[in-house]
């Protein structure tokens, strides 16, 4: 959804500021971006209103939690209409561990991120989608080793603006 108002600069550097630091006050808020509380409350709510900021949430430590894998299935469905794009799309979405789901150009269809807690719970996992006959033809896994790093924010500043940050 695009804003009806143009993003302008402090715009962006509200958005930058709530990835980093998503649990602050207005008042901190517009410190951080040079602004008074109301302007700054005013431009937020336009955003949260317009779809551009669609939600807040928390960063989960899944390693705190137990043991797990991370694992990235590419999915091949055996016919191509809307309505079998439909109905794996929703199959899929059954499952909690199946945490993103990409359609995809290339090779495949799908690019389906999994978190489970052990790789034998995963392969249960790929069987139950298969005896569910959601459409899929073949599914090629990887097993995550290490993650050099985390999920950066999102680029915020070269998205709004449509310019590269490698110039």
């Amino acid at each position: 959804m695009r804003p009806t108002e143009p993003i302008d600069r402090t715009d962006i550097k509200i958005l930058e500021h709530l990835l980093r630091e998503g649990r602050c006050s207005n008042v901190e808020l517009a410190e951080a971006v040079n602004l008074s509380p109301s302007p700054c409350l005013t431009r937020t709510k336009r955003m949260e209103e317009s779809g551009v900021i669609a939600g807040y949430g928390a960063q989960i430590a899944l390693e705190k939690l137990g043991s797990h894998v991370v694992v990235f299935s590419e999915i091949t469905l055996g016919s191509h209409r809307p309505a079998d794009f439909r109905k794996f799309e929703q199959g899929a979405a059954r499952y909690a561990e199946i945490v993103e789901c990409y359609n995809v150009s290339g090779g495949y269809d799908y690019l389906l991120k999994i978190i489970s807690p052990t790789v034998s719970l995963f392969q249960e996992l790929m069987e139950r989608l298969l005896e569910d006959e959601i459409g899929i033809e073949k599914f090629a896994s990887r097993i995550v080793l290490r993650h050099p790093y985390g999920q950066r924010s999102d680029p915020v500043a070269v998205i709004a603006t449509g310019k590269s940050s490698w110039k």
